[in-house]
């Protein structure tokens, strides 16, 4: 978010929090980008506060929340002093959850793995009226596509990632009988080490699709300790995903921090994952 809007989306924040009866002394913003992840203190209450406009994802992410709570996946919980909903101020959505203090190394190859097939057996136990990984695939190919809406994005780029979207979408897509939920990013960036272990947040890019999908957002090392994974689908999909993520970085108005360099080491992403494919 731009300075004025940050301001806006704190205060937004700290007024929500202070009137359910929490004491905020103070505000850290963790996290800026399209929406702000704010660290309220001494509650300890972590606020997720995006545009109004993003206010259905927002409340698709509290139900996600909830119901894999109650099968007692591997995520962050909301904050329980409060009733879970969406809290809407000041053009703001926000939602809030507990602060988890990371602590510990970085997550051994084995416990992501190990964490992976407790979150996927989790989600396995819940019934969601979630999108197809292929609906995001379809919407950021029309960002692709539409000049307007990408209008920095040079032709030749833009023709490689509209060809990748639309040609591994069709491929990963082509079977469908393993498909289940999945967390959509389970990126290391959303996955958070923690005194109570390993706890994946970001909700709210929950889809359907092959647990593959999930494994080629992780590092590499992880998908050999995940019994049964297809590697040759795990490198479709990191090619896919690479070329999503390179399309939400030129569209008109991403907000991601860095994304100059984003740009660029995005697309270099998605040819060195094509040539590990090889042709066809």
């Amino acid at each position: 978010m731009e300075p004025a809007e940050l301001r806006r989306a704190v205060e937004a924040g700290r007024e929500t929090v202070s009137e359910l009866s929490l004491r905020v002394d103070d505000v850290i913003v963790i996290h800026n980008s399209d929406r702000v992840a704010l660290r309220l203190v001494p509650c300890d209450v972590l606020a997720r506060v995006a545009p109004s406009g993003h206010r259905a994802e927002s409340e698709f992410e509290v139900e996600v929340a909830r119901c894999l709570a109650e099968v007692g996946a591997p995520v962050a919980e909301l904050e329980p002093r409060v009733e879970p909903r969406v809290h809407v101020r000041d053009a703001f959505a926000i939602s809030l959850w507990t602060y988890y203090e990371p602590v510990g190394p970085e997550i051994a190859p084995a416990d992501y793995a190990d964490v992976f097939l407790r979150h996927h057996a989790a989600l396995r136990q819940i019934d969601l009226d979630a999108p197809h990984f292929t609906d995001r695939v379809a919407s950021a190919l029309r960002e692709v596509n539409d000049r307007e809406h990408s209008p920095e994005l040079p032709d030749s780029d833009r023709g490689l990632l509209s060809d990748t979207l639309s040609g591994l979408s069709a491929a990963v897509s082509l079977e469908r009988a393993g498909d289940q939920l999945l967390h959509g990013e389970p990126h290391p960036g959303n996955l958070l080490n923690t005194w109570r272990g390993p706890l994946f947040v970001d909700l709210a890019t929950c889809c359907r699709g092959p647990v593959e999908f999930d494994l080629a957002h992780a590092p590499e090392e992880v998908a050999k300790h995940y019994p049964g994974a297809d590697h040759d689908l795990i490198h479709r999909c990191r090619a896919l995903n690479w070329a999503m993520f390179s399309a939400w970085r030129w569209r008109r108005d991403d907000q991601m921090p860095d994304r100059g360099h984003w740009r660029v080491e995005g697309l270099n992403r998605v040819r060195a994952a094509l040539d590990r494919i090889g042709p066809g």
